[in-house]
């Protein structure tokens, strides 16, 4: 299992540095990130464009400002400077937003997946019931809604209710990032994790009803029937563990999507997570900024799809990784 582990994140390191080569290139065309400086009125000096541009490492062909990303970035574990400024610190910035994005892709997942299974496995053992039809119905609902639409209806409802019955709902993130106890924690996340959770959710419901129906057919589960074992040892024992295989690689392949939500999500909460460093860093030109971002999301996705073939050796003892 170790040997396994160490060769997923060899593998990794190449896919790390090709995405964040690609999405350099791509920023760096897309145009000039001193743009906003050049276009100053009175326009700077031509003294003054060079020296920005050696600051910020722009006076370098591309392959080279790469290069000294990587070199900065594994030698001093900096992501370098900021085209927008010196008072702005990526490392610190990282350092603050992502436990901000991480608590709600987490708090999200939970839900959804605990939803999802629970969902997807009672409306299996009641096929072509109305709890399946009411089931499938919600389901295609939050499924047909886009996250943006559907979080800015949340906000608001949580403002009508809260202006009508004097409640306390959070519409915006924490003022100053001050998250405060537990009770703070809650109203603020309610929202933001309920946008994210029901949007996979119903994804996730689905591919979990599939999955427990053709598990349910299976002659290994008639077998265990056969031997007299109790209906629940059954389902959860035997079905369950079974059908929980291909919604372990569903939610892995989503953590992605998932990341790509919280872009939206936290930009209408007003959240000051990576998703609202990662619009104004595009807005800004901000390549270093961009790249950060990419990084911490990449590894994201990694980390979890390590954790699903990890998964697969504990849900099914056919399965061996060595």
């Amino acid at each position: 299992m170790l040997a396994f582990t160490i060769r997923r994140l060899l593998v990794s390191i190449p896919i790390l540095v090709l995405s964040t080569f690609l999405v350099f290139l791509l920023v760096a065309w897309g145009a000039d990130p001193l743009g906003d400086f050049k276009a100053k009125n009175p326009p700077p000096s031509a003294a003054e464009v060079a020296a920005r541009e050696k600051a910020l490492g722009l006076n370098h062909g591309l392959l080279v400002q790469y290069w000294n990303w990587v070199k900065n970035l594994v030698v001093h574990g900096s992501f370098g400077p900021s085209v927008q400024g010196s008072a702005f610190d990526i490392n610190a910035e990282l350092s603050r937003r992502v436990w901000v994005t991480f608590r709600l892709v987490i708090c999200a997942i939970v839900i959804a997946l605990i939803l999802a299974v629970i969902v997807g496995v009672i409306t299996a053992m009641k096929q072509y019931s109305i709890t399946d039809y009411v089931a499938t119905l919600i389901g295609f609902f939050f499924l047909s809604l886009p996250v943006f639409w559907f979080a800015i209806l949340l906000k608001i409802w949580a403002t009508d209710i809260n202006n009508s019955l004097g409640t306390d709902i959070k519409t915006l993130g924490p003022p100053g990032g001050q998250w405060g106890g537990f009770g703070s924690w809650f109203g603020f996340l309610l929202l933001p994790t309920i946008t994210l959770a029901l949007s996979s959710y119903a994804t996730w419901a689905r591919f979990q009803r599939a999955s427990m129906l053709d598990v349910l057919n299976s002659d290994y589960m008639r077998l265990a029937r056969a031997k007299g074992l109790s209906p629940s040892r059954v389902m959860v024992r035997h079905g369950l563990r079974t059908a929980l295989i291909p919604m372990t690689t569903q939610v892995t392949l989503d953590v992605a999507a998932i990341m790509g939500g919280t872009v939206i999500t936290e930009r209408i909460f007003q959240w000051q997570g990576l998703g609202t460093m990662f619009i104004n860093a595009i807005q800004t030109q901000d390549t270093n900024t961009v790249l950060a971002w990419l990084l911490i999301s990449a590894t994201l996705v990694i980390v979890f799809n390590l954790i699903a073939d990890l998964l697969y050796a504990v849900l099914d003892p056919r399965i061996r990784l060595a």
